[in-house]
């Protein structure tokens, strides 16, 4: 079965352009120019990813993510950027969006960046067959089932995105042992990381937060180990 791609982009030549792509990767593309035929489409089909433009004539890229989340999709959701819009990005992560690429960019760089992502949504969204001892990871009431992609904190589901599911099972793969932002990423991209103004890691380890309720000064789960990386369990 093709995976379905939606993109929405209000800049006609660049979803043209990523549609074309896409379709050569045998990609099933859903293109839009404007959110709101896209959120009509977004609640009756059932999407491998979604590439939304920021800055849309009509609803912003941001409402439309908020969106897919609120309806808990989890499917990953890559933001487009303009080149000045770091806050843009943050905002974008925290809402929920797994990656951002900043316009303008090489069309291979944007296939390789949704390659990675259905490969790890495909890779954490294959059904219900039982488990093996090493793929269930538990600490303290949270509970990670990695065959069914499923996690859980003191009995209730936790929606995660892709990339928020593939952090805490990193941590919690090397329990009571720091990881650092640099090692997150690098494992979860396959990139190197980037130095320059780079948020990502710590807006998503702050959604985690947030979803576990665990907000505090002291975490009880994901806990800062300042000027080294992150961990969960005592060492």
């Amino acid at each position: 079965m093709l995976e379905k791609i939606l993109i929405v982009d209000d800049e006609k030549e660049i979803a043209d352009l990523i549609e074309v792509y896409l379709q050569n990767e045998n990609m099933d593309v859903y293109k839009f120019y404007s959110g709101e035929e896209a959120l009509v489409c977004i609640g009756s089909t059932d999407f491998d990813l979604a590439i939304l433009d920021i800055m849309l004539p009509d609803i912003s890229g941001l409402s439309i993510c908020q969106s897919i989340r609120s309806k808990e999709y989890t499917y990953p959701v890559i933001m487009l950027t303009a080149k000045d819009g770091e806050t843009d990005k943050i905002t974008g992560l925290t809402l929920g969006a797994d990656d951002y690429i900043t316009k303008p960019f090489l069309p291979l760089e944007l296939v390789a960046r949704v390659k990675a992502q259905l490969r790890r949504y495909k890779k954490y969204n294959v059904g219900t067959a039982v488990p093996a001892a090493n793929e269930i990871f538990k600490y303290a009431g949270l509970t990670m089932n990695i065959k069914t992609y499923e996690c859980r904190l003191n009995g209730e589901t936790l929606s995660l995105t892709p990339t928020e599911f593939s952090i805490l099972r990193i941590l919690l793969e090397r329990k009571c042992s720091v990881v650092s932002a640099e090692e997150l990423f690098h494992e979860i991209w396959q990139e190197e990381y980037y130095t320059k103004s780079n948020n990502t890691i710590t807006v998503h380890i702050r959604h985690l937060r947030e979803k576990m309720k665990d907000t505090g000064e002291n975490p009880r789960y994901i806990k800062t180990v300042w000027g080294v990386g992150y961990k969960i369990g005592e060492i």
